[in-house]
């Protein structure tokens, strides 16, 4: 199952949101703020465009103006940008890496603005950095249209002295309506970072013209839904299980429409399902995508947030109910929700509702628009200039100069001693091979009043961005620590911590931390940190390395060992009279499976697109079940028993002689358990198990290959609280007893990469070693592979120390995610590459390839409508490459010699007319394989 790791999932997301304004501080100094309270009347944290603001002003037609929320509803016009916290509360955009004068920051207001009325334009504007004098800065409006050329119309300019606010002030109109209209602001020279506090735009010169508040909704009728803004009350419109109102304003006065004249409340609620609904049966199509947007906000006196959630109920011809959860948001403000879905099947009805606030919390919904999806460009491969691999960017790692280039974060003390190892830590060694040796040196830190406390260094400048680095350091902690303690090398990108890789410590060694990283938005200040132990506990630190890998080299390496394990020279003998002498005849050999597993997860829903059906059976030879096998679906209310779902799967997955994994019998974390297992009693719920194991296992015995018995229980532990230890060991025997055909698996995620210290290799070791010491018959080891950024020697160290149980290894629902598609290509050739190098791993299962149908974003293989990415054509070319094909002619010997990966082939041969085929099986071993073919 996925894991929401923040801590060490960071392939990438650098979130555009508030930070310390500490450096900024110090580079602009005490600005004059001659802004005091606000000269339009708009309140201070209104979003968006509305009839009156609550004092009866014209409403700022700008969102997030006053940068409350980061940048959200804000574009970066190619350069970067964040928003700091100043010590005064309030917030500020700083718009950084400018190397032209009109990049900026910019907002779209299409939808916001109308023919004819005037428009008056206020920003509270700085700048910051190298500059002689003063810049100006200037606010334009970007107006395109579609079959002719953008034109930009100045709205104001002012001058802006270093290290003081400025009010920015203009106005326009439009006397024609582009297709779309952006604003920004720009103008001071590159290398000049943009400071940008506020920005209020409301119209001075209204007209009578609805043009602004339907356009959005209109755009040549591609919304699907009626009555999308309610300008025509609530028809079309239904409540949900409540009420729905149409409201001008709420809360006396305080709510008004982000945009139009009118919004719905969802009321009277009584079940967090209750709310909004249209239907729109016969207006969406299968296999077509849909992009949802709705502007929405909560209600209620005693809730300051909650989620709202999109919705689809879905109906099929044969009376099967759907839900599908497109997108949801958390506030109390307007704010924009948006997602997508996709139907496989031609349903019978549709129906798109809005939930999920307690009950009590009203629903307001302002506007909903349903289209059709538009196809994003793929992004380029990256280009990564000057690439040094290997190459340390820690400075100062061997200490040769003191603690230069350190410093302590927090209220600690550094100081360097001498005895730690001169070796580099094995995961380093894998990666850079012969390596001078380390100082001996290392970082002790003292006087720690909080975990957090320890060594740190500013790389910011050293990194480059969608490398991946290693990272690499030996650990050890000082006296008066209560058993082990964790340590972690961290790093701190902008906002957001990211996870280096952690390790279990102790006092009577030195120990290795290893990990990896990647950054795709350029961060604003990027610090590494060594952590964790407790206050009071001494930590020190040695030989700290973070480098990018050359995957490729790791790759040729992989090639090689493949060769070895995964292929077996084969002497194919020829015998017999039936076309005459063999000599001479042509050969032609093909081979037709892998005998390695290549798996994904497949859910009911995806077997009605026939795309999906035909790329999953052309591509995969074995299959898991998504959701369907799993006690929450199957019996999800007790004695509701549900198996109509696996076994139309299973229907399926026999008609194309695909293997099965039964995923899964039971799952120890409490969150995925249903609530009636969670009422019973202690023999009721003993009882409760025994049923699921008979049920299941007597149900589908022999048609499930494999069977995770217990999934997650390293990370979980409900049934073991509650029945014992020894009921995880019964789980095993019981199962096996039901169905001895089947391999029994233990299943857990974070094992390969290094982030999680409750689920490294040895913890998984001494958890499969107690196992069997109860009597578990445990077969094999899953590994769950919810990866980023997987570095070749972290992943094959822990398949290593694995590998030593004897256990057949499977990566059992691998994933890797990435917005480019070419470096997400990459992660998947790292972890695939690995496994099939690897002799201890016996198959790969993908957590799924279809885009809207995995559990991770922009982890996709096909993108919703079909079409192969990246990562689907290397994950294809990945599969030709494991396979064998031969020709040529019969020896003097009468025999035909190749080397081939294991599998099933077919070899064809024939003189004249005559032509004959033949089956054959390439099992390994050592020696070459002898085929006897009778002709």
């Amino acid at each position: 199952m996925r894991r929401i790791c923040s801590s060490c999932c960071f392939t990438r997301r650098v979130s555009n949101t508030h930070q310390k304004a500490e450096h900024i501080q110090r580079s602009i100094g005490t600005m004059e703020n001659p802004k005091e309270g606000n000269a339009y009347g708009v309140s201070e944290k209104q979003n968006g465009s509305s009839i009156k603001s609550r004092n009866g002003f014209p409403s700022n037609i700008i969102l997030n103006h006053d940068f409350s929320r980061g940048l959200d509803s804000w574009n970066l016009n190619c350069c970067n940008g964040s928003v700091v916290t100043a010590e005064s509360g309030s917030n500020y955009a700083v718009i950084t890496n400018r190397k032209e004068c009109w990049q900026g920051l910019e907002q779209d207001i299409t939808c916001r603005v109308s023919l004819g009325s005037t428009y008056s334009v206020s920003a509270f504007v700085g700048v910051s950095g190298f500059l002689q004098g003063s810049a100006d800065v200037k606010a334009t409006l970007k107006l395109e249209y579609q079959g002719s050329a953008t034109s930009y119309l100045f709205i104001g300019r002012t001058s802006v002295p270093r290290q003081q606010w400025k009010k920015l002030e203009g106005t326009f109109s439009l006397s024609t309506m582009p297709d779309r209209v952006v604003f920004y602001l720009e103008g001071p020279s590159p290398g000049v970072d943009l400071l940008i506090e506020s920005v209020v735009i409301f119209c001075s010169s209204p007209i009578d013209d609805e043009s602004s508040s339907t356009r959005c909704a209109a755009e040549g009728d591609e919304n699907i839904i009626l009555n999308p803004r309610f300008e025509d009350g609530v028809n079309n419109w239904s409540g949900r299980g409540c009420k729905i109102l149409l409201h001008d304003s709420m809360g006396d006065g305080k709510i008004v429409p982000q945009s139009g004249k009118f919004f719905v409340s969802a009321t009277e609620r009584t079940q967090t399902w209750n709310g909004i609904q249209q239907e729109i049966t016969g207006r969406v199509q299968r296999k077509l995508a849909y992009e949802v947007s709705a502007v929405v906000q909560i209600f209620g006196n005693n809730i300051t947030s909650a989620d709202v959630r999109v919705t689809l109920w879905i109906q099929t011809p044969n009376q099967r109910e759907q839900y599908i959860g497109v997108a949801k948001v958390t506030d109390k403000e307007w704010i924009q929700l948006q997602g997508k879905f996709l139907l496989n099947a031609s349903p019978s009805r549709v129906v798109i509702y809005l939930e999920g606030p307690p009950p009590g919390t009203d629903i307001l919904v302002n506007s909903l628009a349903v289209k059709h999806a538009e196809k994003i460009p793929p992004s380029p491969p990256p280009v990564i200039e000057d690439l040094a691999f290997g190459v340390n960017i820690i400075q100062n790692s061997n200490l040769n100069d003191g603690s230069n280039g350190w410093f302590p974060l927090g209220n600690c003390t550094l100081s360097v001693a001498t005895g730690s190892p001169h070796i580099l830590p094995p995961l380093a060694r894998d990666s850079l091979g012969t390596h001078e040796p380390l100082s001996g040196r290392y970082i002790l830190v003292t006087k720690r009043s909080q975990n957090w406390m320890g060594p740190a260094q500013m790389i910011t400048d050293a990194l480059k961005l969608y490398l991946t680095y290693q990272v690499s350091a030996w650990v050890r902690i000082g006296p008066g620590a209560t058993g082990t303690q964790n340590v972690n090398v961290a790093l701190g990108v902008d906002n957001q911590w990211v996870n280096g890789g952690q390790a279990e410590v102790g006092n009577d060694r030195w120990y290795e931390i290893g990990g990896s990283f990647r950054i795709e938005k350029q961060p604003l200040k990027v610090m590494a940190y060594i952590q964790g132990p407790a206050p009071g506990v001494d930590l020190m630190v040695a030989g700290l390395q973070i480098f990018p890998v050359d995957r490729h080299a790791r790759f040729r390496h992989l090639r090689k060992e493949t060769d070895k394990i995964r292929k077996r020279d084969v002497i194919l003998k020829f015998s017999g009279s039936g076309i005459g002498t063999p000599i001479g005849t042509f050969v032609k050999v093909r081979q037709t499976q892998n005998s390695f597993g290549f798996g994904s997860c497949v859910s009911r829903t995806n077997i009605d697109n026939e795309d999906f059906v035909d790329f999953f059976v052309k591509n995969f030879n074995w299959a898991v079940f998504g959701n369907e096998l799993k006690w929450y679906w199957t019996e999800s209310q007790q004695g509701n028993f549900n198996y109509r779902d696996a076994d139309e799967l299973l229907d399926l997955c026999k008609s194309y002689n695909m293997e099965t994994r039964g995923h899964c019998i039971f799952w120890e974390v409490e969150g995925t358990v249903q609530p009636w297992i969670k009422q019973l009693s202690k023999n009721d719920l003993m009882t409760a198990v025994q049923n699921r194991l008979t049920g299941l296992l007597t149900r589908y015995k022999g048609k499930f290959r494999h069977y995770d018995v217990n999934n997650e229980m390293l990370h979980g532990s409900f049934y073991q609280d509650r029945l014992g230890k020894d009921i995880r060991a019964n789980m095993f025997k019981s199962a096996n007893q039901l169905d001895p055909s089947a391999t029994l698996f233990v299943n857990d995620y974070h094992v390969e990469d290094g982030c999680d210290t409750r689920s490294r290799p040895e913890k998984y070791i001494e958890h499969i070693i107690d196992l069997q010491k109860q009597g578990a018959p445990v077969g094999g080891i899953g590994i769950q592979g919810h990866i980023d950024s997987p570095v070749g020697p972290v992943v094959c160290s822990a398949l290593d120390n694995l590998g030593a149980l004897g256990l057949p290894i499977w990566f059992t629902e691998l994933d890797v995610s990435s917005i480019n598609e070419f470096i997400r290509a990459d992660d998947l050739e790292v972890m695939l590459r690995e496994a099939f190098a690897h002799p201890a791993v016996d198959g790969i299962m993908l957590w799924g390839f279809w885009e809207l149908f995995m559990s991770r974003d922009n982890a996709h293989l096909v993108n919703a409508e079909g079409e192969i990415n990246e990562t689907g054509r290397r994950y294809l070319a990945l599969r030709k490459e494991w396979l064998s094909h031969g020709h040529g002619h019969v020896n003097e010997q009468g025999e035909f010699m190749f080397r081939g990966f294991h599998g099933s082939y077919v070899v064809e041969m024939g003189t004249g007319s005559k032509k004959i085929s033949k089956t054959f099986v390439v099992d390994n071993g050592e020696s070459p394989l002898v085929v006897s073919i009778d002709f």
